[in-house]
C-alpha cells in the first residue's frame, strides 16, 4: 500500500489538498474520483528505507509544542477543527507528525471527535494530550486545554534538553577517545611492531598486549562488531524481563550523581503533568494514572499505580507520596499543603518550578563531576599507550649504556 499525495477540487470549487493510500496511481485516481473531485495532481510519497516504519522520525514535545500553539491560534481565530487540521498538516515539518494530522483530519470529517481523532495514532499523541483535548471538548473550553498542553510540552522539552546537554560532552568526548585509540592500534602500533620484534628481547607486558590488540583490530574487527551488538542486544533483551527491568530501576534510583537527577527530574514530570491534567478537570485519580504511565523507572511508575489505587479508596494523594521512599518529603508535603487549601494544581505548578530548578542544579553538578572524571580516563589510556610504545625502546636504551 502506497501514500500518494493529492490536489483536488471540490464539488464548490474550493481547492483541497491531503493524502491517500493506496495499491497504486490509478486506484488513487480513481478514489478521488469516486469522491466527486476533480483530480489536479498526484505524486507518491517518497518512502524511507526500510518502509517507514522503523526509521520515522520521533515526534518529540517539540514538535507537539508547536503545533498545539498554532492549533490554538487558529481555533481561537473562529476556523473550524477541520480546516484548522488541514491548514496544520500544510505547516508541520516533520513527516511523521503530518501523516499524523492527516489522519486526524480524515478521522473528524467523518464525523468523530478530535480527541478520539487523535487516538488513531496513540505512538505519535500521548494520553495527556488525548484525555485534555477530550477534557476540552467536553467543558468547551479546548483553546485553554491547548494553551496548557503548550506550556507543558515547553517545560517537558526545557526538562529534556538540560538532561541531554549535561550528557554530551562526556558522550562527545568518549567517541573522540575511541576514535583515537583506533586509529593507534591500527596505523601507530604496526609501524613499532617490526621494530621491536627485531630487538629479539623479550617485551614488557604492555606493549605485548597494545600490539595483540592491534593485531585483533586490523584482522579480526568484525568479532569485535559482533561482541558489542551481542551484549547491547542482550542488555536490552535483559531490560526488557521483570528482574532487568527491577535491576535498573533500582540502579537508576540509587546511582551516584545520576540517581538524585533522576528523581528530581521523575519529581518535576510527576507534579507539572498531574498540575495541567487536573487543572483541565480531569478527576485525580485518572490523572495519576497517566502519570504513572509516563515514568520510565518501574519503582517510581509501580509506586504511583499503588498510589492510584490508595486514592480510588478515598485516602489523600499526599499519603501514598510520602510512602514512595524514592520521592523527596517535600513533594508529599507541599501536596498536602495543596490538599488543604483546595489548591492543588497551583501548588504542584509551583513543585515543578521548583524541582526544573533543582533539575538544572544537578545536570550542572553532573558535568561538573564528569569533567575530571573523562580527564582520568583520558590520562590513563594515553598512559598505557605510552608505556606500550615507549617501555620497549627505553629498555632497549638503557641496555646500550651499560656497553
Amino acid at each position: 500500500m502506497a501514500v500518494f499525495n493529492y490536489k483536488v477540487v471540490d464539488k464548490d470549487g474550493k481547492n483541497k489538498k491531503g493524502t491517500i493510500d493506496a495499491p497504486n496511481k490509478e486506484s488513487a485516481e480513481k478514489k478521488l474520483k469516486a469522491e466527486g473531485y476533480s483530480l489536479m495532481s498526484l505524486t507518491e510519497q517518497s518512502t524511507p528505507l526500510g518502509g517507514g516504519t522503523l526509521f520515522k522520525k520521533k515526534v518529540k514535545s517539540r514538535d507537539l509544542g508547536v503545533f498545539c500553539k498554532q492549533f490554538g491560534a487558529v481555533i481561537r481565530a473562529g476556523v473550524t477543527i477541520i480546516s484548522a487540521l488541514e491548514l496544520m498538516g500544510d505547516q508541520i515539518e516533520n513527516p511523521t507528525l503530518r501523516k499524523a494530522i492527516v489522519d486526524a483530519r480524515t478521522f473528524v470529517e467523518k464525523g468523530g471527535t478530535l480527541a478520539d481523532a487523535l487516538r488513531v495514532n496513540p505512538d505519535v499523541f500521548p494520553p495527556i494530550m488525548i484525555n485534555m483535548v477530550a477534557a476540552g471538548e467536553m467543558s468547551g473550553n479546548l483553546e485553554v486545554c491547548l494553551d496548557r498542553l503548550v506550556e507543558h510540552f515547553e517545560k517537558d522539552n526545557a526538562l529534556s534538553s538540560k538532561i541531554k546537554g549535561a550528557m554530551t560532552y562526556p558522550i562527545v568526548v568518549l567517541i573522540v577517545m575511541v576514535i583515537v585509540i583506533i586509529v593507534v592500534l591500527v596505523m601507530v602500533i604496526p609501524n613499532f611492531a617490526s621494530m621491536f620484534e627485531d630487538m629479539g628481547t623479550q617485551l614488557p607486558l604492555a606493549t605485548r598486549a597494545m600490539m595483540a590488540a592491534a593485531d585483533f583490530v586490523k584482522y579480526k574487527w568484525y568479532i569485535l562488531i559482533v561482541v558489542v551488538a551481542a551484549i547491547v542486544l542482550g542488555i536490552k533483551f535483559f531490560k526488557k524481563t521483570p528482574v532487568g527491568e527491577q535491576l535498573f530501576a533500582n540502579i537508576g534510583l540509587k546511582a551516584p550523581i545520576f540517581g538524585n537527577l533522576n528523581i528530581k527530574t521523575a519529581c518535576s514530570r510527576f507534579s507539572r503533568t498531574m498540575s495541567t491534567l487536573m487543572a483541565s478537570g480531569i478527576s485525580m485519580i485518572d490523572a495519576v494514572e497517566q502519570v504513572a504511565k509516563m515514568m520510565d523507572n518501574k519503582i517510581i511508575r509501580d509506586g504511583l499505580m499503588d498510589a492510584k489505587t490508595q486514592v480510588a479508596k478515598g485516602i489523600p494523594l499526599s499519603k501514598p507520596l510520602k510512602d514512595m521512599e524514592m520521592f523527596p518529603p517535600m513533594l508529599s508535603a507541599m501536596t498536602k499543603i495543596g490538599e488543604e487549601t483546595g489548591d492543588i494544581e497551583e501548588m504542584l505548578s509551583k513543585v515543578a518550578d521548583y524541582y526544573d530548578e533543582e533539575v538544572e542544579t544537578a545536570t550542572n553538578a553532573l558535568t561538573a563531576a564528569m569533567e575530571p572524571l573523562i580527564m582520568v580516563l583520558l590520562a590513563l589510556v594515553v598512559g598505557m599507550i605510552v608505556a606500550a610504545v615507549y617501555g620497549p625502546i627505553m629498555s632497549m636504551y638503557s641496555a646500550l649504556d651499560q656497553y
